[in-house]
């Protein structure tokens, strides 16, 4: 079975760090894209960082640029998403997905398999 899975969430204060993973089973990452999401109650899902695993390149929302930090081990099929100097808007739920694809993308619906995601909450 394909799966994604998100972990890592959690409550934190405003300034402090969390790191989210997403392994993943049934598939390898070779070849593949793997994004980072949120979502905010009432919002859409936005694009936050993704990664291409074939040569590691990252890409970033200028709302988490020098902040956020994504990376890969691919000898453990999992991916992480170092966050740093949070804010209160960063709060929502934190999606990893992934595509089989060699092209950086932000846009949710050019991804095909999803985790279930992770609640991140960052108070005032």
């Amino acid at each position: 079975e394909v799966q994604l899975v998100e972990s890592g969430g959690g409550l934190v204060q405003a300034g402090g760090s969390l790191r989210l993973s997403c392994a993943a089973s049934g598939f390898t990452f070779d070849d593949y894209a793997i994004g980072w999401f949120r979502q905010a109650p009432g919002k859409e899902r936005e694009g936050v960082s993704c990664i291409v695993s074939s040569d590691g390149y990252t890409y970033y929302a200028d709302s988490v640029k020098g902040r956020f930090t994504i990376s890969s081990d691919n000898a453990k099929n999992t991916v992480y998403l170092q966050m740093n100097s949070l804010k209160p808007e960063d709060t929502g739920v934190y999606y990893c997905a992934a595509v089989p694809s060699t092209i950086a993308t932000l846009y949710p619906t050019s991804y095909d398999i999803w985790g279930q995601g992770t609640q991140v909450t960052v108070s005032s």
